[in-house]
């Protein structure tokens, strides 16, 4: 009898899965794969991109270095930068009107490019590492991948740039107020982010 349990259990779970006759045509298609809903899409990420109901519009596409992807109808879009809801949001937009009355468009990341932040400063290895897949990191623990703060560290000056949309951005963080404070929103590190930790001044 114990033999039987997991496949029986399993296959209740599996069945109370299984969508309700009445829904299958209820929501436009989810994206291929499950991502990050604050993922920011980079070049070299392969996207799927579905319309609801408009099967032929259906594409698979690799960001180009340039952040763009050519999509049926309205041609080149940039999408670099934006989250694949934000994305596909903006294609629902360039199709609306001219094309489509109401476009109901998924994105989902079938690929990542490789995701790498740079970490450089005063931390035990310094130098470029490589994000988890589908997972996000925050400061303190993208600090924790190189080693921690060394003994000169200023923690509480941490400088990270950032790339968004073609411009560079700056940020000054405050990591040792983030580690002490539990009720601290983590700032969140995005693939291609430079962090510094800076030295202590004596």
């Amino acid at each position: 009898m114990c033999r039987l349990v997991k496949p029986v259990l399993f296959l209740i779970l599996a069945l109370n899965c299984l969508p309700a006759s009445g829904q299958l045509e209820s929501a436009p298609p989810g994206p291929s794969r499950a991502a990050d809903a604050s993922y920011r899409l980079s070049p070299r990420d392969i996207i799927i991109v579905k319309v609801y109901r408009e099967e032929d519009l259906t594409t698979e596409a690799r960001i180009d270095k340039n952040g763009t992807i050519t999509f049926p109808l309205i041609g080149n879009i940039r999408l670099i930068g934006l989250t694949p809801q934000e994305a596909a949001q903006k294609i629902a937009q360039a199709l609306k009107g001219d094309y489509l009355i109401d476009p109901q468009v998924s994105v989902g990341v079938a690929e990542y490019s490789v995701r790498r932040i740079t970490i450089l400063g005063q931390v035990a290895r310094p130098g470029t590492f490589e994000m988890p897949d589908d997972s996000s990191v925050n400061l303190l623990e993208a600090i924790g991948m190189a080693g921690g703060f060394t003994r000169i560290a200023r923690p509480n000056h941490i400088t990270l740039k950032r790339t968004v949309d073609g411009k560079e951005r700056t940020y000054k963080l405050d990591a040792k107020s983030m580690a002490k404070d539990a009720s601290t929103e983590p700032f969140e590190i995005f693939p291609g982010d430079t962090i510094t930790v800076a030295e202590s001044l004596f």
